[in-house]
């Protein structure tokens, strides 16, 4: 197999169209087509089908394709090492929900890069779906699932197809974000009724992999809220609750110290049943690092902090 045809199909595969992947990689696309359909033959596969709406991926494709990243990830290390006659470069990879005890968790963590003289370090605060297919795709090493216990079963049955070990960080119901200045903050107790005339602050993309996102939405935002303001960035967020007093956002318990910066307050609301469960992900033959180990540290102290304050 010739390692720089399948370098063009993986751009071809990422740019969805031959014209756009050789404009990417400077060649004329006739030889583009001439070397994906060689590689094609030297595996005996199809790798892309043609439709009037464009290309697209066959199944052995998709593998293929899948393989080749990590495959053009590792020759890249290779080289990396043996042309800068450097040492091996320690890699840390994780996508975890958008939570400040986790956040905490890992500057506490960076600390520990100070001590490595040849370190990449990859945190990518997202959905639960996209953890996944960091894991399974952008050769991330580790992952945390976000999901209510409704959803516990799908979850489990999940990451036993694809072959995933998955292990408990905490467990917790939401709380109540809100600025000191917030009428709510004030209340002796808060009720749902309470919160409708307020604007609720969310992350963007709940998403739980093979549910639609409108089911999915449905069960997570509660209906009597009118307004909302949907954000991606978990910085974001703050800045808003801090300086709208009328926002409120349900959390997983946080940092005091991250409240105080915000002049925010937590709240709980005891009609909020809901529990929540954050779960660590990797595959079942991965070895955890020594990294991985001292974020791991890092994130049950945080843990411990956060929920049993």
């Amino acid at each position: 197999m010739n390692i720089l045809y399948l370098k063009y199909a993986v751009a071809v595969a990422k740019a969805g169209s031959f014209s756009k992947a050789a404009e990417a990689l400077c060649i004329v696309q006739p030889n583009l087509s001439r070397a994906i359909k060689e590689l094609e033959r030297d595996l005996n596969i199809t790798i892309f089908e043609r439709s009037p709406k464009g290309i697209f991926l066959t199944p052995d494709g998709e593998k293929l394709i899948q393989y080749g990243k990590h495959l053009l990830r590792e020759i890249d290390n290779v080289e990396s090492i043996f042309k800068d006659n450097s040492e091996e470069k320690k890699r840390f990879s994780i996508s975890v929900p958008r939570a400040s005890y986790i956040g905490d968790a890992f500057s506490r963590f960076s600390l520990s890069v100070c001590q490595e003289s040849n370190v990449e370090i990859l945190y990518k605060e997202t959905n639960a779906l996209r953890a996944i297919r960091n894991i399974e795709e952008e050769n991330y090493n580790l992952g945390i699932l976000r999901y209510g216990e409704t959803y516990e079963k799908h979850y489990r049955q999940l990451l036993e197809e694809k072959g995933f070990h998955g292990e408990l960080v905490t467990e917790f119901k939401y709380v109540l974000s809100m600025s000191k200045e917030n009428p709510l903050a004030s209340l002796p107790e808060i009720h749902f009724s309470d919160l409708e005339k307020y604007i609720e602050i969310a992350h963007a993309d709940p998403y739980v992999p093979s549910l639609p996102m409108a089911a999915v939405r449905k069960e997570e935002l509660p209906d009597n809220i009118k307004r909302r303001i949907f954000v991606f960035e978990r910085a974001s967020e703050y800045e808003v609750l801090s300086r709208n007093t009328s926002t409120f956002m349900w959390v997983s318990p946080t940092p005091q110290e991250t409240m105080d910066r915000y002049g925010l307050v937590l709240r709980v609301c005891n009609e909020n049943k809901k529990r929540y469960k954050d779960v660590m992900i990797y595959k079942r033959d991965y070895k955890l690092s020594d990294l991985d180990k001292d974020f791991i540290k890092e994130l049950n102290y945080s843990k411990k902090n956060c929920f049993n304050a």
